[in-house]
């Protein structure tokens, strides 16, 4: 029984939601602290800890020819990994898996089962692994186990054809936050993926209802979708506004009501630095290709781009502010803030990370659950993005 047991924790994956301002918070990245992890012995065991930055979603597996342990973590950066503590003879590669995802791969001396996994957050982010002995049979066959279908990249998304800029309906991209094997915020049977999808689609029938927009989502059911994956299906559609969803908890302190994110001017050199470190680079920018260009042109051009961009979704957010406070929607003491969301840093399309409400407060999880607020909320987003474009459109026009 307790094989078994182990053999369903070394598949599973462990979600944690950060504690503070906001989901997929800040550059989404878990960055290793060398210094502070360790590979060593234990009996005829192995225990793995290493001290991240902040927590993010993770799973691990086994993998023969030769055994080896494979760990993936969303956003990770494993820079260091070199200088990690281990016992002779055995090494650590890390590297991008896929988009969104970075892996760690330790070849084990035979093998062996996941004894125990867990992340823990007391101050630190420490994941910890005991890899224990197991006979061939059971590491075979564990090592042999498909990956579960939750784990797979989404199907792709069907598109419709960019409009030129300025003409036809406003294309809205709507970004349900998390999904698939990243719940976000979870709360008395409630998670955040599921109230986000569901709100987003109740957005997106009054939305094409009005006649005057086209929606595309970056996800339309429950899976997982990676942060540079959202990006791009907003470029592709030809974005004119991208708006991400979500309802965050807060572990300490009280926070209630809506709130509306834009990208933080502070953190733009950083954004555009990393965006041209870990993007195609010609996914970057519309119309503008930076395949052969190297990484200080690639920022320079998106630094101009952004120079244009952020006025206007400085103008988007007030809009939505004051769409949601004219339909009398309970909104945050600071109802706009600034971060630097991976979401929101698209250079060249107007972005913003809407807080619908705190699962951490009672009132809002009511709010998120009612249909009647919903239907005020998307109304009021909806009268927020036509003010917005008519205003945006005026601008641009006049412009010389």
């Amino acid at each position: 029984m307790r094989a078994r047991l182990i053999r369903a924790l070394a598949v599973a994956l462990a979600l944690l939601v950060p504690v503070g301002a906001g989901a997929q918070e800040m550059s989404a990245l878990a960055r290793l602290d060398p210094g502070a992890s360790s590979v060593r012995a234990s009996g005829q065991g192995m225990v793995i800890e290493l001290a991240l930055s902040q927590p993010v979603p993770w799973r691990v597996r086994l993998k023969a020819d030769p055994p080896r342990l494979v760990l993936d973590l969303r956003e990770a950066d494993w820079t260091g990994i070199d200088r990690v503590a281990r016992p002779k003879g055995v090494e650590l590669r890390a590297g991008v898996f896929r988009p969104g995802w970075s892996r760690l791969v330790m070849e084990l001396p035979g093998p062996m089962a996941v004894a125990e996994a867990g992340m823990a957050t007391d101050g630190t982010t420490r994941l910890r692994l005991v890899l224990a002995p197991a006979t061939p049979g059971d590491f075979s066959a564990e090592a042999a186990r498909p990956e579960p279908p939750e784990w797979a990249l989404p199907e792709a998304v069907d598109l419709p054809a960019p409009q030129p800029q300025g003409s036809g309906p406003l294309v809205v991209v709507l970004d349900p936050g998390h999904g698939g094997i990243d719940p976000g915020a979870e709360r008395e049977g409630e998670t955040e993926k599921d109230l986000m999808l569901g709100f987003a689609r109740e957005l997106k029938e009054l939305l094409l209802r009005d006649g005057r927009f086209t929606v595309v989502m970056t996800r339309e059911e429950d899976v997982f979708v990676p942060l540079e994956t959202r990006i791009s299906i907003a470029r592709a559609a030809g974005a004119g506004v991208f708006i991400s969803l979500h309802a965050d908890a807060l572990a300490e302190g009280e926070a209630v009501g809506a709130t509306i994110y834009t990208l933080s001017e502070d953190a733009s050199d950083e954004a555009s630095a990393a965006l041209a470190e870990r993007h195609d680079r010609d996914d970057l920018l519309a119309g503008v290709d930076l395949t052969d260009q190297d990484d200080l042109v690639a920022q320079v051009l998106m630094d101009m781009a952004r120079t244009e961009t952020l006025p206007r979704t400085g103008r988007l957010a007030g809009a939505l502010e004051a769409a949601m406070k004219s339909a009398d929607l309970r909104m945050h003491r600071h109802p706009r803030q600034h971060a630097g969301f991976s979401v929101l840093k698209s250079p060249d399309i107007p972005s913003v990370l809407i807080e619908l409400g705190f699962l951490s407060s009672a009132r809002d999880l009511r709010r998120l659950t009612d249909p009647e607020w919903r239907a005020r909320m998307a109304g009021a987003i909806r009268d927020g993005l036509l003010v917005w474009a008519d205003e945006d459109a005026a601008l641009r026009a006049a412009a010389p």
